[in-house]
């Protein structure tokens, strides 16, 4: 499709849109970098969330695009995408959040964007369009990660345990606070890395598809690398308590030595998903090393009832973004 084809307000308020749910993302998302360093008192919460912002911009630096790419032109054909189809999947995408927070629910921003283009999607053109290597390949890792974050963070807890075993716990209270402000900001540099560049992509295909870029380009314009880091830093600054409570106090009762081994064991599991490209969820994984960290220390301790909870709202995110998304789809057309 030409650039002419598409006025170019279209595009100006799709990009708007695509930043909003990007600011909605950080917002929503805070509580994944914040919430066991503000839990364990290491930091108060309004240095916490600046410097959960901070890392996530600097992540700009540090990450290849591989995500954008993924998103961009992994998850559906580019070339049945449309204005309607990005706006339907960006609407479900953000009511999806707006709900979740609401309600205090630690769900994906991330599965709710892939749901709604892919619920927009097939609104459109049915299931033909859709990669389904890249499809799979997210929908595997909403339990793939939360695992990784759950393994890694009880065997560093286990390793810790093991190293500090002679230590007085003022000694190892002390020393893992200083640490965690190393674990969390890897972990916001892990958020920022793989987050930021969902939007990328859905903005990457929104051009494409109105003509103002090209699906063999290989990297998408600067000014959308730029901007959607902002973004996402921007809305973790304001952050979403709601979410921190249920994070950092709900699941259970964290000591900075438990909030070190959980941010390093999910810092560890996004650095390694966004290398290979693949979207995953930063509330998924680092709820998995919470869970884990807590089984290790007193497997009592964790309100495992939440965890179901939670792990039901997993489940349903995609498929419920993918239905609101279909119903905007529709309603796009009607309006534009």
């Amino acid at each position: 499709m030409a650039p002419a084809q598409v006025a170019l307000w279209v595009v100006v308020m799709l990009v708007v849109l695509a930043l909003l749910f990007d600011f909605m993302n950080g917002f929503h998302d805070a509580a994944n970098s914040i919430a066991t360093v503000v839990s364990t008192g290491v930091l108060k919460p309004s240095q916490a969330v600046a410097f959960a912002a901070f890392f996530n911009v600097v992540a700009i630096f540090v990450f290849q695009l591989k995500v954008a790419a993924t998103v961009g032109k992994g998850i559906v054909d580019p070339s049945v995408v449309d204005t309607h189809v990005v706006f339907g999947a960006l609407v479900g995408a953000i009511a999806w959040n707006v709900l979740t927070w609401w309600y205090g629910i630690p769900s994906s921003s991330s599965h709710a964007l892939i749901g709604g283009i892919v619920g927009a999607t097939l609104a459109k053109a049915g299931a033909a369009p859709l990669q389904w290597a890249g499809v799979m390949k997210t929908v595997a890792f909403i339990f793939v990660s939360p695992m990784m974050g759950f393994l890694l963070g009880s065997l560093l807890m286990v390793a810790v345990s093991w190293v500090c075993l002679r230590w007085s716990p003022l000694r190892v209270d002390s020393s893992f606070r200083r640490l965690q402000l190393v674990s969390a900001g890897l972990y916001s540099l892990g958020h920022g890395g793989n987050d930021a560049q969902k939007t990328i992509g859905i903005i990457w295909l929104l051009l494409i598809a109105s003509g103002y870029a090209q699906a063999s380009d290989k990297l998408p314009p600067g000014w959308v690398i730029w901007s959607c880091y902002l973004a996402i830093g921007l809305g973790t600054m304001f952050g979403g308590w709601r979410i921190v409570k249920t994070m950092g106090q709900r699941i259970t009762k964290l000591k900075p030595v438990g909030g070190f081994c959980a941010e390093t064991g999910g810092a560890m599991t996004l650095f390694l998903a966004t290398a290979f490209g693949i979207p995953v969820s930063t509330t998924h994984t680092i709820t998995g090393a919470i869970f884990g960290v807590g089984s290790v220390r007193n497997a009592s301790a964790v309100r495992w009832g939440l965890a179901g909870h939670i792990v039901m709202a997993w489940i349903f995110t995609i498929p419920a973004t993918a239905f609101i998304a279909a119903v905007f789809y529709g309603i796009s057309q009607l309006l534009f």
